[in-house]
């Protein structure tokens, strides 16, 4: 009876032992999480983000000394609310772990997400479980400088939107928020999670660009008869030519799969780092309109596909 009893538990041993290697079965060591929109950086640096080939990206890596993979693990334990005292000034993107030191980089060449002042924010944030917990959301005071390291001091006191506990639904979080009406240029938002159910509390920087006062205005007034139309979602796209040549953002399955091309139909012009220099926006409250690179190819496809229609159109001569 005693080796029926041995042979059993060696039997059950070995069908649960595959269970234990399952996310759920390793508790909160598994829960973890970025936003994939507005795109943070380690998520576009990452191998499913799309963007590792990107200057900015590869700089990065290269001060990592090896890939994002863990994209997911951008976490802190026993922080408890006092981030200004624990992360020090420059370390803010990494959370000052040096397995993410390259996220600290002060560029202007982030891969970055578009939007619109006081425009209406939907942040998708993937995760792993679900986890009780706070969101605070920070953007940049104006007349923040990119080519600085980030800073406290760059980021107001208060954040522009606190959501505690959003449910967690096909394998991302989704918060709405208004943006501040103020902001210009490049910008960084700036997310904390703080768990209430684990000690971790995580930490990413997302990359935004709002247009410039003039140019903004004019596309208000450009975009006005067609405010009754559905807005679309917020794009992350590369800002450099060699990331939209590589591939789209790829979220982790489960999550929402962003679409392509501008809410205007134009095209931009880049700089030869891939910095944005024809900024514009669709203007109204939509969430956001995506960068894109490669504005020559754009124009030339319109260009020839005009030309096409022209020389069809044209009657033979007989």
């Amino acid at each position: 009876m005693s080796r029926m009893t041995a042979r059993l538990s060696v039997r059950v041993a070995a069908a649960a032992a595959p269970l234990l290697l399952l996310p759920w079965a390793a508790g909160s060591a598994q829960a973890h999480g970025a936003p994939t929109d507005p795109v943070s950086r380690v998520y576009a640096c990452s191998p499913e983000g799309g963007a590792a080939r990107t200057a900015a990206c590869r700089a990065a890596i290269a001060a990592n000394g090896a890939p994002f993979t863990a994209w997911d693990n951008l976490r802190v334990a026993g922080v408890g609310g006092r981030d200004r005292k624990v992360i020090p000034d420059g370390r803010l993107c990494s959370g000052n772990l040096p397995a993410y030191r390259g996220l600290d980089l002060a560029r202007r060449d982030w891969p970055a997400t578009r939007l619109s002042p006081g425009g209406r924010l939907t942040l998708t944030y993937a995760s792993t479980i679900a986890h009780t917990g706070t969101f605070r959301l920070y953007l940049t005071k104006p007349g923040y400088d990119p080519s600085r390291p980030l800073t406290w001091s760059d980021l107001p006191e208060r954040p522009f939107a606190e959501v505690k506990d959003p449910p967690l639904r096909d394998g991302a979080y989704r918060m709405s928020a208004t943006l501040p009406a103020d902001r210009t240029g490049r910008q960084v938002l700036y997310t904390i999670w703080q768990n209430s159910s684990t000690p971790d509390t995580y930490y990413s920087c997302s990359d935004v660009v709002f247009p410039e006062r003039w140019k903004a205005a004019g596309a208000k007034r450009s975009t006005e008869p067609a405010a009754s139309a559905p807005a679309q979602a917020s794009t992350p796209v590369p800002a450099s030519p060699a990331a939209h040549a590589s591939s789209a953002q790829r979220p982790p399955a489960g999550s929402a799969t962003p679409g392509a091309g501008r809410s205007d139909g134009r095209a931009e012009s880049t700089t030869a780092d891939g910095t944005p220099v024809a900024e514009a926006t669709h203007g109204g409250s939509g969430p956001s309109a995506p960068l894109l690179a490669g504005g020559a190819t754009a124009v030339l496809l319109l260009t020839g596909g005009a030309a096409l229609v022209l020389r069809l159109r044209r009657p033979r001569r007989r």
